[in-house]
């Protein structure tokens, strides 16, 4: 009974080792007597819609150093130091470290500096195959594609949102040692190959791209502001043909140096930074007015209301003013239509406050403002709305004429894009396919959120917006045959709380052909020196690249 019990313990002891034990045994084994060379994966390349290659790979190597292999310290300290040009003292340290098995000396390194290197022939120093992102175009879409990190990976952008697709999975090649780490003589590498990550095809347009760049790269340099922005998207899809902002810098020589300035230049503002839209967000007023009188709100104003030419309101004892004085007749007799020609503040508060809360928070709700959009990137802010329980009829009359909400740019394109394009809310998107190879697998449709107003107040905002371009504070974006519509906006900014005098943003937000949109562009200029108004810093810049797309795509006038 005795043996029997022994060798039961015996057998149940070589079963925990084969096989419960066993993996982890083997492991430590093959740890022991093998080492690796890492063979990091190429990522996914990034390509526009019509197929132009926006992020591509470049080869370059890692050298590693296996101090128990190296057979002359000094020379390899020199060789590596002269090469890499690394700091010669903290190359001999690692070479010398005979505690350690392996160190990575350096990443990232050319083909032509690695074979300098292996000229000397040096023991004990390996290259393991690597990949560097390169960006063809340089200082372009730079805040939308981001960049990665040393060992690859995404740090901001596209590149951070959709690295699971584009990371791919590294693989190795081992090689066999003895205990000290010493390669064996004639033993055989095993070679793990890499699996490359998956591609991406973005909703971005390059040529319109390309414009946007040019057209912000001008509004920067003449009107000095911290910033020129630009979203350009399509108003049936909520696809993103174009999103750059001014100043940027080049992706292929990214300043990780300086963080202060790596954070500033690399922001996507357009998606992560509110702002008082100013008279932009009249556009939600009209919407939701026109859309009730239809609907039968009896507090609704009718398209023909002529409303109180008086240039002031007062609300709660504190007097809202039009930007411009009423005198000599100016903004008299003015309906909905000529209340946007005109941009006249008073006509909105009277709106706003006609409608009450209940009524405009629930278009301010349907327009999707106070959450975020659900555009496909990292960090998207959702503005500020107050709540409805907390809004006092002064704040209410002040978020009739656009003050008093913060709102982000993609949330004013997307709001702007439903009231203009039937009605119909479209999650803003930058991603349009992935593929394996030749291989598609996964084609990324447009989402409608939701619907904002009905076909027919759209029709009436398309046709009234159209108007402000034609004969009213929209001027400067009028294309001589073309369709075009948008509405100014200028807004005052604020620092600790109150209005910082002489800061503004100064904006246009534009769309054609206006009674069937396909583009519409938002531009926002931040703080430009010298005239501030949205008519003349910003209108002009829409049109201009309206027209860069009209020329580009070749697209004959509407009007003869």
């Amino acid at each position: 009974m005795l043996i029997t019990f022994i060798f039961c313990l015996i057998f149940a002891r070589f079963f925990y080792i084969q096989v419960v034990w066993g993996k982890d045994l083997r492991s430590k084994a093959l740890d022991q007597w093998t080492r690796e060379l890492p063979i990091t994966a190429e990522r996914g390349i990034i390509k526009d819609r019509n197929g132009v290659t926006l992020v591509e790979n470049k080869t370059v190597y890692s050298v590693f150093v296996r101090p128990r292999s190296v057979a002359d310290a000094a020379k390899t300290a020199d060789a590596l130091s002269s090469v890499l040009g690394a700091d010669r003292e903290e190359i001999y340290r690692k070479v010398t470290a005979k505690n350690t098995s392996e160190y990575t000396v350096a990443r990232q390194v050319s083909a032509a500096k690695t074979e300098e290197l292996s000229a000397y022939d040096l023991p004990g120093v390996y290259f393991s195959k690597d990949n560097e992102r390169f960006y063809p175009y340089g200082d372009f879409l730079t805040q939308v594609l981001g960049y990665v990190s040393s060992d690859n990976r995404g740090q901001a952008g596209i590149e951070k949102y959709y690295d699971k697709y584009l990371k791919g999975k590294d693989g190795e090649i081992l090689y066999e040692t003895d205990l000290l780490g010493i390669q064996l003589e004639g033993s055989k590498a095993s070679y793990s190959p890499a699996t490359k990550g998956l591609d991406l095809v973005l909703t971005i347009d390059h040529a319109v791209q390309q414009i946007a760049e040019q057209v912000m790269e001008t509004a920067y340099a003449v009107h000095s502001p911290k910033r020129a922005e630009c979203i350009v998207l399509d108003p049936s899809s909520g696809e993103i043909l174009a999103m750059t902002s001014k100043p940027s810098f080049d992706l292929n020589a990214v300043p990780r140096d300086d963080v202060k300035t790596l954070n500033a230049l690399s922001r996507n503002g357009l998606v992560v930074d509110s702002y008082e839209p100013g008279s932009t967000f009249k556009i939600l007023t009209a919407s939701a007015d026109i859309e009730e009188y239809f609907s039968g709100n009896k507090s609704a104003f009718s398209l023909d209301h002529v409303f109180n030419p008086a240039g002031t309101r007062t609300v709660l004892g504190r007097t809202i003013k039009c930007w411009t004085s009423h005198a000599n007749g100016k903004h008299s007799n003015e309906t909905i239509k000529e209340a946007l020609n005109n941009s006249c503040n008073p006509c909105f508060v009277d709106m706003a406050l006609a409608l009450g809360k209940k009524t405009m928070y629930k278009y301010v709700e349907a327009f999707n403002y106070g959450s975020v959009t659900g555009i496909d990137f990292v960090g998207e802010a959702q503005g500020m709305v107050i709540p409805v329980s907390a809004v006092t009829d002064g704040d209410l009359a002040r978020i009739g004429f656009g003050q008093t909400i913060a709102v982000t740019p993609i949330q004013l394109a997307a709001a702007t894009a439903s009231a203009v394009n039937g009605g119909r809310y479209f999650t803003p998107h930058l991603l349009k396919a992935v593929y394996d190879g030749n291989m598609l697998v996964e084609n990324i449709a447009p989402v409608m959120k939701n619907r904002t107003v009905s076909e027919k107040t759209s029709a009436i905002m398309s046709e009234y917006l159209e108007g402000v371009v034609a004969e009213g504070s929209g001027k400067q974006a009028y294309i001589e045959g073309y369709r075009v519509g948008g509405k100014t906006g200028t807004a005052q900014k604020y620092e600790n709380g109150v209005i910082a005098q002489g800061k503004y943003v100064a904006s246009f937000v534009g769309f054609f052909p206006a009674n069937d949109p396909k583009y519409l562009a938002l531009v926002i200029v931040d703080e430009p020196v010298g005239q501030h108004y949205g008519s003349t810093v910003a209108a002009p810049y829409a049109k201009l690249i309206f027209e860069g797309i009209i020329k580009e795509k070749g697209l004959a006038p509407q009007i003869k």
